[in-house]
């Protein structure tokens, strides 16, 4: 099912979130928030929706104001592997697609009801060249995702399968709890009772790390080699 339509109307609590993303990254004057208010549109979206589809070329680039979207694409074999979690004040886009208009492989839908804040290439290079704290507040949260990816690649090739978890709550400690356990798995490349056990060896006191600590690292060890597996 596709999202709503985007409106330019944009509600002032969902601009506030943008406005509030920039300013902590930049200097921007009045005038700078109102020329940004103007290149964005609008866009509600229920849990299950979709942004766009594998196959579509992307129009938009997305600033989650509320809610979460999940980024993916789905196997020959029609199995889904998620790319990229998108809760709020993170932004979500096929870059390729969207500058070259080429077709997307990648699925965008929301995991729960959003509200998001779309801007078309043209418009974003327009900002970027009118607006100075627009393009250094951009940088700045590019800067976070490609840490984000780069760290996710690493932890892939050479973390335990607790390490990869741990390391899912340090770059999305809002969503932990708000994703299903099976997206989770998706995401991480494990079995969703993999995530299962790891949650539970976490939940035990550590106080007594002895004989605990050592069973919970061969625990992730031996689920390492699963998940690997599963990866192949």
């Amino acid at each position: 099912m596709r999202g709503r339509s985007e409106s330019r109307s944009i509600p002032a609590p969902t601009f506030e979130v943008l406005r509030d993303y920039l300013a902590a990254r930049a200097s921007f004057s009045e005038a700078d928030f109102e020329a940004v208010r103007a290149a964005f549109l609008f866009q509600s979206l229920a849990a299950g929706e979709f942004l766009q589809r594998g196959g579509d070329v992307t129009r938009y680039a997305a600033f989650v104001a509320r809610g979460c979207l999940r980024n993916y694409v789905i196997d020959a074999k029609g199995k889904e592997h998620i790319v990229q979690f998108a809760p709020e004040t993170w932004w979500v886009a096929d870059a390729t697609s969207l500058n070259g208009g080429t077709p997307s492989t990648f699925f965008v839908d929301a995991i729960e009801d959003s509200e998001l804040l779309l801007i078309d290439a043209p418009s974003h290079r327009g900002l970027v060249e009118s607006v100075a704290a627009y393009g250094a507040a951009f940088r700045s949260g590019l800067q976070r995702h490609a840490a984000a990816k780069d760290q996710r690649i690493v932890s892939a090739l050479s973390a335990t399968a607790e390490e990869r978890y741990l390391e899912f709550l340090r770059v999305y400690p809002s969503i932990a709890r708000r994703v299903p356990q099976a997206m989770l798995a998706s995401y991480l490349g494990m079995t969703p009772e993999t995530v299962s056990r790891i949650r539970k060896a976490l939940s035990r006191p550590r106080g007594r790390a002895g004989a605990s600590g050592r069973r919970a690292t061969r625990m992730s060890r031996s689920d390492a080699e699963e998940s690997k597996g599963e990866s192949e």
